[in-house]
């Protein structure tokens, strides 16, 4: 896992990050567009962060033009959309490539790691939604 959270990052300002610099907090880690039937994703996703972000919850948006083009702009009309449309103010990434010979090293280890389950003794998981009201 440490080889995931020392990932280079471009964040959409230009400015350098890790997963690592959001260590202790819960990643949610979103492919954008903005001109996609899921654009309006982004007010889900800034509505989550906001209501969850002082419990640890953190948004992590990655534009990407993988899927038919729908996402042409440059880092800077991407950053003007999200901002003056949607009020987004969840860490945005820099346009990165999801899929393909140019796939980003973050989305290479993503798509290939293999989900480990953790042993769940009878019951368990039943009790610990109850306690949360989800059961």
């Amino acid at each position: 896992m440490a080889e995931l959270t020392n990932i280079p990052l471009t964040r959409i300002d230009g400015s350098m990050a890790t997963l690592d610099d959001y260590r202790g907090n819960v990643l949610l880690v979103v492919n954008v567009a903005s001109k996609c039937g899921m654009t309006p994703q982004y007010a889900a996703l800034q509505s989550l962060y906001s209501a969850h972000r002082a419990d640890g919850l953190v948004v992590l948006g990655f534009p990407a033009n993988n899927y038919a083009g729908q996402e042409p702009g440059t880092n800077e009309e991407i950053l003007e959309f999200c901002s003056t449309n949607y009020n987004v103010d969840f860490p945005m990434f820099a346009r990165l490539s999801t899929r393909g010979e140019d796939q980003h090293p973050l989305y290479r280890a993503l798509t290939t790691a293999i989900p480990r389950a953790t042993p769940n003794p009878e019951g368990q998981l039943r009790a610990t939604l109850e306690k949360h009201g989800l059961g």
